[in-house]
């Protein structure tokens, strides 16, 4: 969600065309259609059988590597600070201070996943951002920009071995974006998180910066400095409610000198297994919400409904 805000509020490129807009709208629906069947099928054989098959061994690899970390729920904002692989769909809903709304439909998710030990990819696609507004030339809906993750998990303990996380990770951002919809340049965000649990309680922190490759983007948007921190409380064995607190210390550019931070509370439901009296089973869904409100003098908009839904496989 970070970096949405750095996409509405600089130029964006030349219109896509409508073909490939078309096609993109129904590229997250597809993958999750495809991973779902993927999940399913590599847990459809029988509990005590020998694995066997590509995404059968995927899913016992990816169990022994996650049972080395807590099993906390992902945050709605702050970016978890284990491994994670999953199927996601944001949907965000930002009012401004004239009580202008904007939509980010998928709000840059798509697939998370783990390819080998202590490794996270993910391929996050285009947003499509939908003004409501009355229709200036200068606010047209369309795509945002194109994005994509690697994570590195540097150490962690589940809990039964000090309930701890600590990762890295690169967010890379092309300017794929069509009208004023995404950024100008290309971007780096380097990041760096940890996390700590005591008993069903848990504290998971994030710091990183976005790095302009090129102007204009250093002259507009600077390189601001991102702090994210979540508390969550695990209530029965589904909900997780939690808080958060989303900031952003600009540096450079329009806003250089200000400081942003909305507080974030919100809950998030699961995972709800798909087949919850196999203990080996790991497809699942989770989903949530919440609601993002400003809390500091210098805002770009009052508050932002979050809702999220994930197919964890």
């Amino acid at each position: 969600m970070e970096k949405e805000l750095a996409q509405w509020t600089v130029a964006g490129l030349p219109p896509a065309r409508h073909a490939q807009e078309t096609v993109m709208r129904k590229l997250p629906l597809s993958l999750f259609f495809l991973l779902a069947t993927a999940s399913v099928y590599a847990q459809g054989g029988s509990a005590n059988a020998a694995p066997s098959g590509f995404f059968n061994q995927w899913s016992v690899r990816t169990s022994a590597i996650q049972s080395r970390q807590p099993a906390w729920a992902v945050p709605l904002v702050t970016t978890y600070t284990g491994l994670f692989q999953v199927v996601r769909t944001d949907f965000v809903r930002q009012v401004t201070p004239t009580l202008t709304d904007t939509w980010n439909l998928d709000n840059s998710k798509a697939v998370n996943f783990i390819p080998w030990n202590h490794t996270e990819f993910a391929i996050d696609l285009p947003p499509f951002i939908k003004h409501n507004l009355p229709a200036p030339a200068s606010s047209k809906d369309g795509f945002g920009d194109f994005s994509f993750l690697a994570k590195y998990r540097i150490a962690s303990g589940n809990a039964q071995h000090g309930s701890y996380t600590l990762s890295a990770w690169v967010l890379t951002t092309i300017p794929t974006g069509s009208y004023k919809n995404g950024s100008t340049n290309a971007s780096l965000q380097p990041n760096v998180g940890a996390g700590k649990g005591f008993g069903n309680f848990d504290v998971q922190s994030t710091i990183g910066a976005t790095l302009p490759t090129g102007t204009p983007a250093t002259t507009t948007s600077g390189r601001p400095v991102l702090w994210n921190t979540a508390a969550q409380y695990r209530v029965a064995k589904f909900f997780w409610p939690e808080i958060e607190s989303n900031a952003t210390f600009y540096k450079g550019g329009s806003n250089d000198g200000k400081t942003q931070e909305f507080i974030t509370p919100g809950l998030i439901i699961g995972k709800c297994g798909l087949h919850p009296s196999d203990p080996k089973s790991r497809p699942g869904l989770a989903f949530g919400g919440g609601m993002q409100i400003a809390t500091s003098h210098f805002h770009s908009y009052n508050h932002e409904l979050v809702l999220t839904a994930r197919w964890i496989y």
